[in-house]
């Protein structure tokens, strides 16, 4: 489903020179399969889910992204998601002024339009998006209120996750998800994950910690350092590197 072969980038520092990010990265994840990515800060992993929805600022070198046998680097952002690829915010921003219902339901039409599908009634998406709303204990009032104004960091995030639900995307990166949650929170917005597990959907998660793979367990755990993937393995992968830390893999990279 997602496929990544030898990917360069570089971005542009505040001075104007192009630092590399992404040195020779290479990954696939099948469709149905859930895939971890854990590294020490300043690895590369947000930077990899910002080249693949095509945030700007990210300057691809070299390599190739494909995503359901489309070259991604051919998309606009808007074309990636109506594709069906869906980024889940590390930091979620506020957009004042716009309700979440006006903008979840908006959302939802251009990417029906986009794939040639009839928009959602307006009576027809707020059956849905309550019934999808309630299953993450987002409540009404939040809904009415303008995105993320004045949210608290779990319920930004719980946000991030009702939209997936609603979108129903074929693929979800999810940012550190985890940042910023209790452990309720955290149980709560993995189930609404869970909920979106499916043979034709497949999931990047980016995180620090196995606590959040301890609800969203992973097919595969891959461990990133300087700008590509070092190793990979079973879930098994993410509770020694939670015994053991980087160290060992950060002095075979050296």
């Amino acid at each position: 489903m997602l496929k990544i072969n030898n990917l360069h980038c570089r971005v542009e520092t505040q001075d104007g020179e192009e630092k590399p990010i992404l040195k020779g990265l290479s990954l696939e994840v099948p469709a149905g399969e859930v895939h971890a990515i854990m590294g020490p800060n300043g690895s590369g992993k947000s930077t990899l889910s910002y080249v693949l929805t095509g945030r700007d600022g990210y300057d691809v070198t070299d390599g190739e992204m494909t995503f359901r046998g489309e070259d991604l680097a051919e998309l606009e952002p808007e074309e990636r998601a109506a594709a069906g690829l869906y980024l889940s915010f590390q930091y979620p921003v506020e957009i004042p002024g716009v309700p979440t219902l006006t903008f979840l339901k908006e959302a939802l039409n251009a990417q029906r339009t986009a794939r040639g599908e009839e928009e959602m009634s307006a009576p027809e998406f707020m059956k849905f998006a309550r019934a999808q709303a309630k299953l993450i204990g987002v409540s009404m009032d939040m809904l009415k209120r303008p995105v993320n104004v004045g949210f608290s960091g779990g319920e930004k995030k719980r946000m991030e996750i009702l939209q997936a639900m609603i979108l129903e995307p074929k693929f979800l990166i999810l940012d550190e998800t985890d940042s910023g949650l209790d452990i309720d929170a955290l149980k709560t917005v993995a189930e609404g994950v869970n909920t979106l597990r499916a043979e034709d959907r497949g999931m990047l998660v980016i995180t620090h910690y196995q606590r959040l793979l301890d609800h969203i367990k992973p097919d595969v755990v891959h461990i990133m350092a300087d700008g590509r993937i070092i190793k990979s393995g079973g879930p098994e992968l993410a509770l020694e590197l939670e015994a053991e830390g980087y160290d060992k893999y950060l002095g075979e990279v050296a």
